[in-house]
């Protein structure tokens, strides 16, 4: 991998593009919440034999025509067969500007008219399990969501200006730890930028607590990534004088060095998760989904962002060898 760092402007570019976009689509765009962010109901329900053609079953049209004073009271609705079992599961989101006490009541019309309209398409279809999810727990699942990722990324902030401290003189090892901040800040919001494209046009792909995992689970990875490529730079730079005359020589070899075993980690990390998206439960489709743009994004940033973040930062510092420096007995205090 060669002229990472000449070629920097142009990735910063596409990055800077890539996070508007999302962030527009984020504050702007209609978010594909689950029941568990905004409230609504869940059921399972066991089966003897079932229409191999549930999936067509008219669960919209009956939502549709669910209309409580003259408004639609239910924003979402997905169903779908549970791998390797005889169960199918229905996920409702509902409306929660309602009194909990008369929602609860629609919530309950509505599923036994979801029940009757099950039992065209099955035999013995019994209700094995039922959630109701209040507007309450939603908002406690986000705000938590938020506070995770946010506490997620401080700790991993703290960890990583421990971690490259005294590492070579001119180099402020904060430089390590901002740059992080800012490669995971990119990760997340483009990957949650995608995701949200991707709803826009599958709207089984629902922003939900699995999401949020998906995300946590993205940080690690980034990180993972950008700190292998963050110490093949630190123990070139401890050879600046000898083997590098430039910073930007010892970044590029770095890169060099480490972006073969990045791609082969990612790539098959990729083809898991592609494997699981496709033959995969259904029900974390969208985790994996998530996990597919968060592999691709945390990849380029620990290879095209983060280094050439950190030669921008210290291109004009004077770079040298790091000496500690070393206590001596017989140095005497002069009075």
């Amino acid at each position: 991998m060669k002229n990472v760092i000449k070629n920097r402007f142009r990735y910063f570019s596409i990055s800077a593009v890539l996070i508007l976009l999302s962030l527009s689509m984020m504050i702007f765009g209609k978010l594909n919440l689950g029941i568990d962010m905004t409230g609504g109901i869940s059921s399972e329900y066991s089966y003897s034999t079932i229409d191999q053609d549930l999936s067509t079953t008219n669960l919209a049209e009956l939502a549709d025509k669910f209309i409580h004073n003259g408004e639609k009271i239910i924003n979402a609705t997905s169903i779908y067969k549970i791998s390797g079992e005889d169960k199918v599961a229905v996920v409702v989101g509902f409306d929660n500007t309602l009194e909990e006490k008369e929602l609860n009541s629609l919530k309950n019309e509505f599923r036994g008219q979801v029940f009757s309209s099950l039992q065209t398409t099955g035999t013995d279809l019994v209700e094995t399990k039922y959630t109701n999810i209040g507007k309450s727990f939603g908002d406690y699942i986000k705000n938590t969501a938020i506070l995770t990722l946010i506490i997620a990324i401080a700790a991993i902030a703290l960890y990583i200006t421990w971690a490259f401290s005294g590492v070579v003189s001119g180099i402020n090892f904060v430089s390590f730890s901002s740059i992080t901040i800012v490669t995971l800040f990119h990760d997340i919001v483009i990957a949650t930028g995608l995701y949200i494209l991707t709803s826009a046009f599958f709207p089984e792909f629902k922003i939900d607590t699995f999401f949020v995992t998906a995300l946590l689970t993205i940080l690690w990875y980034s990180i993972n990534d950008t700190i292998v490529i963050f110490d093949r730079i630190r123990s070139n730079l401890k050879d600046i004088n000898k083997k590098w005359n430039t910073l930007e020589k010892a970044i590029e070899k770095s890169i060099g060095e480490s972006v073969t075993r990045s791609i082969y980690t990612s790539v098959t990390l990729l083809f898991v998760l592609v494997t699981i998206f496709f033959f995969g439960p259904e029900s974390i489709s969208g985790f994996t989904l998530v996990m597919i743009f968060g592999t691709i994004v945390g990849t380029y940033s620990s290879i095209f962002i983060a280094s050439p973040l950190l030669y921008q930062l210290n291109k004009d510092k004077k770079i040298q060898k790091y000496v500690k420096a070393e206590y001596n007995p017989e140095d005497k205090i002069v009075v």
